[in-house]
């Protein structure tokens, strides 16, 4: 069995920080990108920025500058820094990873944390 288990969503008001945290667990040989997707009710799910095994980031152009992702290999674990948080950033977050267990890769999907921002 293999989870992406999240935490570190919370209420904050406009221009806090939050920083959220996703570990996977279970028979995993291989991990590739992991990443940060988020869902706002009525919208899309939509990504929000991923980070590769050698540690290439890439961004939103609306959390560029704001949110840091980052990741220990070592752990399986990768967290998301996010900084002068806005109210359009309430949403869901994911966490997503691209895994191999035991031949191919795939993605697996958290379970989300909610992260509302107050104006």
């Amino acid at each position: 069995q293999v989870q992406l288990v999240e935490s570190g969503g919370g209420l904050v008001q406009t221009g806090g920080s939050l920083r959220l945290s996703c570990a996977a667990s279970g028979s995993i040989s291989s991990i590739n990108a992991m990443g940060w997707y988020r869902q706002a009710p009525g919208k899309q799910r939509e990504l929000v920025a991923t980070i590769t095994s050698g540690g290439n980031t890439n961004y939103a152009d609306s959390v560029r500058g704001r949110f840091t992702i980052s990741r220990d290999n070592s752990k399986n674990t990768v967290w998301l820094q996010m900084n002068s948080l806005k109210p359009e950033d309430t949403a869901v977050y994911y966490c997503a990873a691209n895994m191999r267990l035991l031949v191919n890769y795939r993605n697996y999907w958290g379970q989300g944390t909610q992260v509302t921002v107050s104006s």
